[in-house]
């Protein structure tokens, strides 16, 4: 049997749930969110306990892959509308930096003859504190971290000088050039 897929998922007093026919729909203060969950899982809410229980039919293969998956997608869920997800990126290199065009629009200056401008998607909001440093903040765990990794991926850090954009906090393995004048 899952061991995640057995636990039940607590739901804060600031979020309300609705459950129909296949769909979970969960809403808290940073937003609303909803998940069409398989047949091969159930998906149940108790109201005096306030926990929402994940069940599966049988035990085919597939059935318990998909057992603790979406007890974890429905506590992703929760936990993205009552607290909220944040993935902070950080730029490192002569001249690069980043600025804000618009509510949501971020135009990146990483080394490249044009400036590089992303656009965030619904429910992803972007900030940036200083030139050097971008906060993606959202309720939908997949929405922060897919814009986050776009953001990553118009110049991943190099390995040589470690100059580019990477997570906060994230160890680049720097590897030594050529070595001149050694003989």
């Amino acid at each position: 049997m899952s061991r995640i897929g057995r636990k039940p998922v607590v739901v804060p007093a600031n979020v309300k749930v609705a459950i129909a026919d296949s769909t979970i729909q969960v809403e808290g203060p940073k937003g609303k969110l909803s998940y069409a969950h398989r047949p091969e899982v159930g998906v149940t809410f108790d109201e005096a306990k306030k926990e929402v229980l994940v069940v599966r039919r049988d035990d085919e293969r597939l059935s318990r892959a998909l057992h603790g998956l979406t007890r974890s997608l429905v506590a992703n869920m929760v936990e993205g509308v009552a607290t909220g997800y944040t993935k902070k990126l950080e730029i490192v290199g002569v001249g690069y930096q980043a600025q804000l065009k618009k509510a949501n629009t971020v135009a990146l200056q990483v080394g490249y003859a044009n400036q590089i401008v992303l656009e965030a998607p619904a429910g992803v909001s972007v900030a940036v504190p200083d030139a050097t440093h971008i906060t993606v903040t959202g309720a939908d765990k997949q929405a922060v971290g897919q814009f986050a990794a776009e953001i990553r991926r118009v110049r991943p850090p190099e390995p040589y000088k470690g100059k580019g954009i990477r997570y906060e906090g994230e160890a680049v393995r720097r590897k030594a050039g050529k070595a001149f004048g050694s003989k």
